[in-house]
């Protein structure tokens, strides 16, 4: 082996330890502060829809907006570490018998992994990475901290990120003071925020909303989703 080619490998082999120490430090620092930008938000000023954006505590979150979330997006929140292998498998299947309408199962874990370190769309790749970083946040954050931060950086609406800035911005009131049913409103906008809006108030977003209050009525008698609604 050359010279320089072994001086390339030593460069090569630090520059990636580097990049593993930063990153892990990086993980252990969005434990307690709030991430300072994400991809998808610089996308989503690229593509012209700007950003509206205002990050709260849990505890400025109302408890409605919370069950709406895990009512919707990941009814096993509490229970799973991370990934929903039962929903996993039935998309698996799904996808292959009707390739062209692609199914997902994500968690709210997956989702804060893809919204926070990552970038927008499908390879492997990328889901590969969203794994790890799954499996890091899981291991090194609370489920509340995962919660919080995912109800701060989802995108509900064009350029609107966070639960914060889509309270103000479909009621003109605080995360804070969201009734359920206003809860259930934005929770409906999450598969396509940029196609749907919590108001004015589409057919779909109105059964949706109607389908996510029932569920949360089912909900929020477990014990381990009420000790997340305190």
């Amino acid at each position: 082996m050359s010279p320089p080619f072994k001086k390339f490998l030593r460069k090569a082999r630090n520059l990636f330890i580097l990049l593993v120490v930063l990153q892990f430090a990086y993980i252990i620092l969005l434990k307690w502060i709030d991430p300072p930008i994400t991809l998808t938000q610089l996308g989503s000023v690229f593509q012209g829809y700007g950003l509206s954006r205002d990050y709260v505590s849990i505890k400025n979150i109302s408890p409605n907006m919370r069950l709406a979330v895990m009512a919707s997006e990941d009814q096993l929140f509490p229970d799973h570490d991370g990934f929903d292998w039962t929903s996993i498998k039935k998309a698996l299947k799904h996808n292959k018998r009707k390739p062209t309408r692609v199914r997902g199962a994500s968690t709210i874990s997956q989702q804060v992994a893809k919204n926070v370190f990552l970038w927008q769309g499908r390879s492997w790749v990328r889901k590969g990475l969203e794994v790890y970083f799954t499996f890091m946040i899981e291991t090194f954050w609370s489920k509340e901290r995962i919660l919080e931060v995912y109800l701060n950086v989802a995108e509900m609406g064009k350029g609107i990120f966070g639960v914060e800035a889509a309270s103000q911005k479909y009621f003109k009131r605080p995360a804070k003071k969201l009734a359920r049913g206003e809860a259930a409103q934005i929770a409906a906008v999450l598969p396509n925020p940029k196609k749907y809006a919590a108001r004015p108030l589409s057919n779909f977003v109105q059964r949706r909303a109607a389908w996510i209050q029932r569920q949360m009525n089912n909900l929020e008698t477990d014990a381990d989703v009420a000790a997340l609604l305190d």
